[in-house]
């Protein structure tokens, strides 16, 4: 295995982009593809509230977790082999959970997916690396890599439901299988391989430190999201950090270690880094809470919301291949300050929106996903772009690790902050039963569901609540997008203009 050649893409390597385009589609599809296959599934697994969050949960649990050590294994056995491996795993455990026969393999079924679909994530990324020698042409590529998954996550409520309404609830996993077919056959044709010369073996140490890190660390996240902060929250996240900090103590000291902790000295490596997980805070949390605003203020299916999602996901691929194309003049910095200072106008859209607004709800999260689209082409660019070529895959890892946590905190904090909101305004009517005001001061979804027992104006005042909540959210999203837009402008001034190194 050996690096590929320096020179100057061709026709094989924007291929090469496409075919790495389809497992990175079908990675953001299998997010959100049960969005609508739920419902079904359910009548036909029966599963418990708690399986059902884990069903929904594992996949996104496990990639998060294992995206380091699948990145530095790409970089040790070869990246384009990681990638047959996964994908050809991700295919057979994919059909295993078309046909699970119950709650509990399909949970097993969902966290095999994620541990495979980390072995994809970095292995796409970093074969863009090594495939595109000059900046100007590997930003472009890593701007269609970064849209691919939010592509997939946008369509995913949409195939889910057309897959349901043609076949049934599994089908919307056998998707993998013609993927898979085509990358197997045609990655040997148009990819590279690349390993680590004298790479040494996996410190299992490490692996087990980064995995005692990353996996309680996202669960508090989505548990306190989901149940507010308690003692095993704390206690996890505790955990999270003391294993944090051995991992990089580790690190230092191997010759050979999981993560090269001394990519952190890069001024634009970190900024990148940062820069990063604050508007992925941000856009995680607001996805969530436009989608919710859609389906439950404006009473859209899962499937005409996320069409109304369109718009939003266009603005992202707009902004993720004209961000490359404007840096190559100006500095990478200015251009990412500008897209962020663009997003902060669509949280100010999401700001003043109200019921009955949906139009300016979703020209406001166009507005967040334009900003999202620049910074994660150039963002993600700078990451990969500062590793030397025998540590892409690592630092491939550890950006999209960065990425999930953000959407993963995003959820948590944003979520909360709306539904502790509307807790604390939502009103109920006088001599209602206690059943029916626990519903309606629980969540907004526990308003409707009791909608035919109270007042239709309790309804609307509980929707307006939960605007207002989005209101405040959107407003707290946009001031830490504008901090982002500063931190562009002044840690990353030094970064020049695509490919000025190399005129």
């Amino acid at each position: 295995m050996t690096a590929v050649a320096t020179r100057r893409a061709g026709v094989r390597e924007w291929a090469g982009v496409a075919l790495l385009a389809l497992p990175t589609v079908l990675l953001g599809l299998d997010v959100t593809v049960l969005y609508l296959v739920l419902t079904s599934m359910a009548a036909a697994l029966d599963p418990s509230a708690t399986q059902t969050l884990w069903i929904m949960d594992a996949y996104g649990f496990f990639i998060a977790g294992f995206l380091i050590t699948m990145g530095t294994l790409g970089d040790r056995i070869g990246r384009r082999r990681l990638l047959m491996i996964g994908v050809t795993a991700f295919a057979a455990v994919s059909v295993f959970a078309a046909f699970a026969p119950s709650a509990g393999l399909l949970i097993l079924a969902r966290a095999l997916l994620g541990i495979a679909g980390a072995t994809l994530m970095p292995s796409t990324l970093s074969l863009i690396s090594n495939m595109f020698g000059d900046a100007r042409r590997r930003a472009v590529a890593i701007g269609i890599w970064a849209t691919m998954f939010a592509l997939g996550m946008a369509a995913g409520p949409i195939v889910g439901g057309a897959l349901v309404d043609a076949f049934w609830w599994g089908a919307a996993f056998l998707l993998a299988v013609p993927i898979a077919v085509v990358v197997l056959v045609a990655a040997p044709a148009l990819l590279p391989e690349y390993a680590e010369p004298g790479a040494g073996a996996l410190d299992p140490a490490s692996v087990a430190l980064s995995l005692a890190t990353v996996l309680p660390l996202i669960y508090a996240i989505k548990h306190t999201a989901a149940d507010g902060l308690g003692f095993g929250t704390v206690a996890l996240a505790a955990l999270a950090v003391i294993a944090g900090i051995a991992f990089v103590r580790r690190q230092r000291r191997l010759t050979s270690p999981l993560l090269d902790v001394t990519l952190f000295a890069n001024r634009a490596f970190s900024a990148a880094l940062t820069v990063l997980l604050i508007v992925l805070v941000g856009v995680g949390g607001t996805m969530y809470l436009v989608t919710l605003y859609l389906q439950l203020v404006e009473n859209r299916t899962p499937l005409v919301a996320g069409l109304w999602m369109g718009p939003p996901a266009v603005a992202m691929f707009a902004a993720a291949i004209g961000a490359p194309l404007i840096a190559r003049r100006i500095p990478p910095g200015t251009v990412m300050a500008v897209t962020l200072g663009i997003s902060v106008l669509g949280y100010a859209l999401l700001a003043l929106a109200d019921v009955g607004d949906p139009v300016q709800v979703v020209a406001g999260f166009a507005f967040v996903y334009l900003g999202l689209g620049a910074v994660a082409a150039l963002g993600t660019d700078m990451v990969v772009g500062a590793a030397p070529p025998s540590k892409s895959g690592s630092a491939a890892a550890l950006s999209e690790t960065v990425q999930e946590l953000g959407i993963a905190v995003g959820v948590a904090v944003l979520g909360s902050l709306t539904t502790a909101l509307y807790r604390s305004g939502v009103s109920t009517p006088a001599n209602v039963e206690p059943a029916v005001e626990a519903q309606l001061t629980e969540s907004l979804g526990g308003a409707l569901s009791v909608a035919d027992r109270v007042p239709a104006e309790v309804v609307r005042a509980a929707q307006d609540t939960f605007v207002t909540g989005v209101n405040i959210a959107a407003v707290i999203a946009g001031v830490a997008i504008a901090v982002a837009a500063v931190l562009c402008l002044t840690t990353l001034r030094h970064v020049r203009p695509l490919g000025a190194d190399e005129c």
